[in-house]
């Protein structure tokens, strides 16, 4: 009897320990599906990587190139400026060529010093129009209000026939080009 017991005893055992490896295998099992879905979201995870290593190579490659190209429209148009201020006065330069040879030959041509005049007061007047034409304009001054924005005072004094501030006469003539000052007129102010 003792030892049928010890059979139930062992029997009994033996059930424990293999419902105990059933739930080991059971264990197993979802370890092992578990570790199959990790590996596999490892998987997509290296694949979005390398998508997005690749994306990002693009990126750069595409970047490097605007930044050349950049590079290329900076110098070319660079170079244009250069070309558009080495020529800039093309256009006045052409306009006031006939009033230089038209000086040239006056002083050769003529022969008394009215002749002269008379063909230096017909450039003085050719090429005061196409200075007009190019947007140059006098600043006028003689009993004008002095305005520091257009004049310069070279001199100051007091005079009883002008008001204080207001401009006795002009020393040198000053011009504006298209409305921006480019030459002071040099004036005498009166000051009281």
């Amino acid at each position: 009897m003792a030892n049928d017991k010890k059979i139930v005893n062992l029997e009994e055992q033996i059930k424990e320990m293999k419902e105990k490896m059933k739930l080991q295998e059971k264990e197993f099992d979802d370890t092992q599906k578990e570790l199959k879905i990790k590996i596999d979201e490892l998987a997509n995870i290296e694949k979005d990587l390398e998508d997005k290593n690749e994306e990002i190579s693009e990126y750069m490659s595409h970047i490097q190139r605007l930044q050349a190209d950049f590079e290329n429209f900076k110098k070319q148009t660079e170079k244009q400026k250069q070309e558009i201020i080495k020529f800039a006065n093309e256009n006045l330069i052409m306009n006031i060529l006939d009033s230089y040879e038209d000086l040239e030959r006056a002083l050769k041509q003529s022969k008394t010093e009215k002749e002269l005049r008379e063909g230096v007061e017909l450039i003085y007047s050719k090429l005061k129009s196409t200075l007009e034409k190019e947007g140059l304009e006098e600043i006028v001054a003689e009993g004008e209000k002095f305005d520091p924005f257009k004049h310069e005072a070279l001199m100051a004094e007091a005079s009883e026939e002008h008001e204080n501030g207001e401009i006795i006469d002009e020393l040198m003539k000053g011009y504006t080009l298209k409305d921006k000052v480019i030459k002071y007129s040099k004036v005498r102010v009166c000051k009281k």
